[in-house]
């Protein structure tokens, strides 16, 4: 097992994320791995009530290597290296926990938000399965240190890598790259899906392009669900903008198809979910360029 494999224990996360690069932008696509960091500072463990085994249960583990040949295919992959259970860049910059801070917050802050209420703020205070993660509350200068040390390069970062594909296709199609456990409380109508599309209820990407994307699912034989239980977070609403010829679509990958949920090793069907999601990629970005044509001509 390579080191790619494993979470790392570290002093720092050298770098906090990554952009891989095509050598050609050719695709009006850019891909994202939010969550899929598998680097935990050795005083973040130390603070947590948690061994390293659960408060990886929130990672999306893997994912990052799922969608790694979309490069090859000319579109830019960012992932990060941070945990989600450190920080969380699928939530706003500012939605903050009072259970979990050990002082007033400041008014700016989002403390009502639903993912707050659950524990799952921009720095969470839980785990998916709700255990606490710390053995005591943060300071308020710990929490807005990490927002301003990851958070808001990240989103930097992510909304250049946008603006680039905009300026360069006139359009930008953002691919948000989740994994979902495989737990029975995510079934829909009986079936447990092997992905979950989430477009916030067809206002963040074109309908007909979440459409589409199910539909070549569903020709490989997966089962597809929409927007149940994954609308989509603070990604999708906030970089889908239909309108402005920016579209955002999450995609929520079933762990059991690929990898063991309780060793965090890959299956053997990692290379064959691997594959399809290549192929995948092919398909969408003939779609972007069927579909979005007249903008990107526009741009040319």
């Amino acid at each position: 097992m390579s080191k790619r494999d494993t979470a790392v224990i570290k002093n720092e996360f050298d770098p906090p994320f990554e952009i891989v690069e095509p050598s050609t932008h050719s695709a009006p696509l850019v891909f994202n791995s939010p969550h899929s960091g598998r680097i935990y500072l050795k005083e973040f463990l130390e603070a947590s009530r948690l061994d390293l085994h659960d408060l990886r249960r929130s990672e999306d583990t893997f994912v990052e290597q799922l969608f790694g040949p979309v490069v090859a295919h000319g579109a830019p992959l960012m992932h990060a290296h941070f945990p989600r259970a450190y920080l969380d860049v699928n939530r706003e910059p500012y939605e903050l926990d009072p259970a979990l801070i050990s002082e007033s917050l400041p008014r700016y802050a989002n403390t009502q938000s639903v993912r707050v209420v659950g524990g799952l703020g921009t720095i969470a205070r839980v785990v998916t399965d709700s255990e606490e993660i710390y053995r005591e509350p943060l300071s308020l200068g710990v929490a807005l240190t990490r927002i301003r040390e990851l958070y808001k390069p990240y989103h930097s970062a992510l909304t250049e890598l946008m603006e680039t594909c905009t300026r360069k296709f006139g359009i930008a199609v953002l691919i948000d790259c989740h994994s979902m456990p495989s737990n029975p409380l995510y079934e829909t109508d009986g079936v447990r899906p092997d992905f979950v599309l989430g477009d916030r209820f067809s206002t963040s990407c074109s309908p007909e392009f979440t459409r589409l994307v199910a539909e070549h699912l569903k020709g490989m034989g997966y089962a597809v669900a929409f927007n149940k239980p994954y609308a989509g977070g603070f990604i999708t609403e906030h970089y889908g903008r239909p309108s402005r010829h920016r579209h955002a679509l999450q995609i929520e990958i079933n762990r059991a198809l690929y990898m063991d949920e309780d060793t965090y090793k890959r299956t053997a069907n990692f290379q064959y979910v691997r594959r399809d999601m290549e192929r995948l990629t092919e398909t969408m970005i003939e779609m972007a360029r069927s579909l979005f044509d007249a903008p990107r001509a526009a741009a040319e």
